[in-house]
């Protein structure tokens, strides 16, 4: 056997082009230093990252660094959706820091050089093929976003959030790393395909403890990227000290890139039978508190924060099935992958619209707030408002938010293909739960009642979508209306990119299929 690896360029070249533009973003910032040129630079990057991904996909599966009939990079139909959506929802995190960066609250050439670096690992995250590669894709897309949510430095809240993210990242990907170093040890064997033909060839493995501890430790270390309850307790606090559009982008890239990941070794390398039971424990346990510390929020940030942990709850859902004997047959194992991935795509989607509808409603450089300072919203902005509540309607499951409906449906259906009755049971009353904060946020944004109205915030001048705080008339004025479009251009993207694959779910569910 050849110990030469191939190596397909065109393959790479979504790659290519997302580490092309953290490069090109570099350059902008060095030779010309003006933020709007940057922030062009970075969101063309994105487009073009994008477009590569669909072009390359579109020619079938492609493979390259490989060894024999292993390979490390593998760029099919998924990856090339996984890339797509890491470069669009870059994009739409830089429109929602456009206001940010033209107040000058952060460098915007750090800025969009991390966002660029961290769509880069996103980017390569769907086609690793082997667990370095993937742990290395992970990790590229994580460790920016360390120095993202603490980019405020003047915040002691930011400043906490950042650590409190790193120290838990640093663990989880040591306990990654020594699960994967055990499985070689167990198998001799690194590519997630390999992986699963040797679990395949040589069943005795599986009663090894050594393969139970690797096992074990790679589905636990990547559980915490997911905010997989009991390793979520990160998230609320690093989303809430955030600046918000790094908060939107660490509630979508980096959520799908942990799914993603999870996926990854779940489908083709580690065995259904010990991984189904902790992946079913952990989806009834995330979705269950998740949705009843949510019911006890006050603040904006945080109930989206323990809104997208329930929501983690979901996507594992369907990889709990893997714990019957039915939910591991050629098929059903088939529609529970589709049904994660769809649903991931379907919550990013809306996910990405609830941040952007927040950030349009509060002033520039401003937190999340507190649900009391949106009360009334809607009288005041009621676009903005109307695209949160369709937003939050969705993520409840409820017309006309068709998108989110349709997702939990398809992961129900998933589980009953699978046996997972008792899970599918656990879902709908998780999903019930839920309606209860998602309908009284939404209902609160059209409230009369002032009577618990927070404090009036002072806003800056041309603060985000042009529209003041609670209480205080919108800004009006050309800076006004300069700043307030790339906000009202992604709230607008995203509500309508709900709507249309909540009218079509099929194409997601024929793309997280491949």
């Amino acid at each position: 056997m050849s110990v030469v690896q191939t190596v397909d360029n065109v393959a790479l070249l979504p790659a290519y082009l997302a580490a092309g533009t953290a490069v090109l973003v570099l350059l902008a910032d060095l030779l010309v230093a003006r933020t709007r040129v940057t922030v062009s630079a970075a969101a063309l990057g994105a487009v073009a990252t994008a477009a590569g991904a669909v072009l390359v996909g579109r020619g079938g599966e492609r493979r390259t660094f490989c060894v024999g009939a292993d390979c490390s990079y593998v760029f099919g139909g998924r990856a090339a959706l996984v890339a797509v959506l890491a470069a669009l929802l870059t994009l739409g995190v830089l429109g929602l820091s456009g206001p940010l960066l033209r107040a000058g609250a952060m460098p915007a050439g750090e800025y969009c050089f991390l966002l660029t670096a961290s769509m880069t690992g996103g980017v390569a995250l769907g086609a690793a093929g082997d667990l370095i590669t993937l742990i290395v894709a992970l990790e590229t897309l994580t460790l920016p976003l360390y120095v993202l949510v603490g980019l405020r430095r003047s915040s002691l809240a930011s400043i906490e959030a950042a650590m409190t993210f790193f120290v838990v990242s640093v663990v989880a990907t040591t306990l990654t790393l020594l699960g994967a170093a055990l499985l070689y040890a167990a198998t001799g064997a690194l590519h997630l395909g390999r992986l699963g033909v040797v679990f395949a060839e040589q069943p005795e493995l599986l009663d090894v403890p050594l393969t139970t501890v690797a096992v074990a430790l790679v589905v636990v270390g990547l559980a915490v990227k997911v905010t997989a309850v009991p390793l979520h307790a990160w998230a609320p606090t690093t989303y809430d000290g955030a600046p918000l559009p790094v908060a939107a982008y660490l509630s979508t890239v980096s959520k799908l890139g942990g799914v993603v990941a999870l996926l990854a070794v779940v489908q083709h390398a580690l065995p259904g039978r010990i991984t189904g039971p902790v992946l079913a424990l952990l989806a009834v346990l995330t979705m269950t508190v998740g949705n009843l510390v949510a019911l006890r929020q006050r603040r904006t940030v945080r109930l989206l924060a323990w809104s997208s942990v329930a929501q983690a709850g979901y996507i594992l859902a369907p990889l709990g099935a893997l714990a019957l004997a039915a939910g591991r047959t050629g098929d059903a194992r088939a529609a529970a992958y589709a049904a994660a991935v769809a649903y991931a795509v379907f919550f990013v989607v809306l996910e990405l619209a609830a941040f952007a509808a927040v950030v349009a409603l509060r002033p520039t450089g401003a937190d999340g707030g507190t649900l009391d300072e949106l009360r009334g919203a809607g009288r005041r902005r009621p676009w903005a408002a109307a695209g949160l509540a369709l937003a939050l309607v969705g993520l409840a499951g409820l017309p006309p938010g068709l998108a989110g409906l349709f997702a939990k449906v398809t992961v129900v259906r998933s589980l009953l293909d699978g046996g997972a009755v008792w899970l599918a049971l656990v879902v709908a009353v998780n999903a019930v739960l839920g309606l209860a904060y998602y309908l009284r946020v939404a209902a609160a944004l059209w409230s009369t009642d002032r009577s618990t109205a927070g404090p009036i915030e002072p806003e800056p001048p041309g603060s985000a979508a042009g529209a003041g705080p609670v209480g205080r008339p919108a800004a009006t004025g050309p800076a006004s209306v300069v700043r307030a479009w790339p906000v009202a251009a992604v709230l607008a993207a995203a509500t309508v990119a709900a709507l249309v694959i909540g009218l079509a779910p099929q194409l997601v569910l024929d793309l997280a299929a491949r």
